[in-house]
């Protein structure tokens, strides 16, 4: 019986993942303007690029290409930075990120950024959280998509900017603002020495996520859960090095914002088929599949559940239940989430119905997928 079932759900298809209800909750604001955007911007305000063609464009940012590290990854950013200046095109940025989330039906998207890199001309650091709020708000009139941020510390600049960066997090607690994250070079900057504006995020019940795990082992992850307080981990492809750690994470459900494109670009994993997601997921790790940077790395949610499908075999029931784990992930209060919850699984039933299948029901993935139904 179980069998007869399992062959009435659709095949994987790009429309079929495209409708299904996502978030995206591992986003960076700057790796993820638009390529003609940048060309813009660089052009109204007398910034000199790399390049002045797309295609030129792309090269010089190695959009969609395999780096020789996360530190080489990570110059592209001195491109969008140069343009992402002024109070008009963070704006637009924030607007069009939402929208471009939107049109592959997105629900819920979480932009993080680092408004410190967005001063060189002089913004006020809430004139530059104000803007992008303002493109995201300008985003949700006009599609209805749910978003948030999350403010940046940077492991490699003084821990002190850290502080002040989390002060700035918490007075926009409620404001648009739901959590505080560490990212930039992870190896040699360790998240303890942050420790100060983490706590200072606790102290006022702020959500926590840290870059973690992912050029670095894991005793980095130990120290984002253990002397930061994390309570999601971005990356954490390392994690699988160390069992016990693995354990505890998945039994105080610590999700992991997982970036499986990212991570080959890179190098922090050396292919698809040896990313763990698929060795998390079995295990029953709640994992999320998000963007990381949508620009440099040339990728959507769609695409990362298409490649989670046919480099790593995960069948159509458990990209449901990946999709549901990512709200359950989500920033959000309970009663937000909870509400927000059962709508998405109504409207997984109904868009795996128009593709010619009721929601899953076989086997153990459909046992799975109805404790992930439950309550966040």
């Amino acid at each position: 019986m179980a069998q007869a079932a399992a062959t009435t759900l659709p095949q994987v298809t790009e429309a079929l993942v495209r409708d299904l209800p996502k978030t995206d909750l591992h986003c960076h604001l700057d790796g993820s303007v638009r390529l003609a955007t940048v060309l813009d911007l660089a052009a109204q305000q007398g910034v000199r690029l790399p390049a002045e063609t797309p295609e030129g464009l792309a090269k010089a940012i190695h959009m969609g290409e395999v780096c020789a590290s996360l530190e080489d990854y990570l110059t592209a950013f001195d491109v969008t930075l140069a343009v992402l200046q002024t109070e008009e095109a963070l704006y637009r940025t924030a607007y069009e990120l939402a929208l471009d989330a939107a049109a592959e039906n997105v629900r819920y998207l979480e932009v993080r950024y680092s408004p410190v890199l967005h001063t060189r001309k002089g913004l006020k650091p809430t004139s530059i959280v104000d803007a992008v709020l303002a493109g995201l708000r300008a985003a949700r009139r006009e599609t209805g998509i749910e978003s948030n941020v999350i403010i940046c510390g940077i492991r490699h600049i003084d821990p002190m900017t850290s502080v002040r960066l989390a002060e700035l997090a918490v007075a926009y607690k409620g404001k648009g603002v739901v959590g505080f994250d560490l990212a930039g070079a992870e190896e040699g900057h360790p998240a303890r020495r942050h420790r100060d504006a983490v706590q200072l995020i606790l102290d006022n019940n702020v959500n926590v996520t840290i870059h973690a795990g992912e050029a670095f082992g894991p005793e980095s992850i130990a120290q984002a859960v253990h002397w930061c307080g994390a309570h999601r981990i971005g990356h954490g492809v390392r994690l699988r090095e160390n069992g016990d750690l693995l354990n505890y994470l998945n039994d105080h459900r610590i999700p992991l914002e997982m970036c499986p494109s990212s991570n080959v670009q890179t190098g922090s994993v050396q292919g698809f088929a040896s990313h763990p997601l698929k060795f998390y997921f079995d295990f029953g790790l709640r994992v999320s599949v998000n963007t990381d940077n949508r620009l440099i790395t040339d990728t959507t949610v769609t695409k990362e559940l298409l490649v989670a499908h046919r480099e790593m075999g995960f069948t159509l029931e458990d990209l449901c239940t990946v999709l549901v784990q990512g709200f359950k992930s989500a920033f959000l209060p309970f009663r937000d989430k909870q509400e927000l919850l059962r709508r998405v699984n109504l409207e997984i039933a109904q868009v795996l119905a128009r593709h010619g299948a009721p929601a899953p029901v076989a086997g153990d993935g459909a046992a799975r997928a109805a404790v992930e139904a439950g309550t966040p």
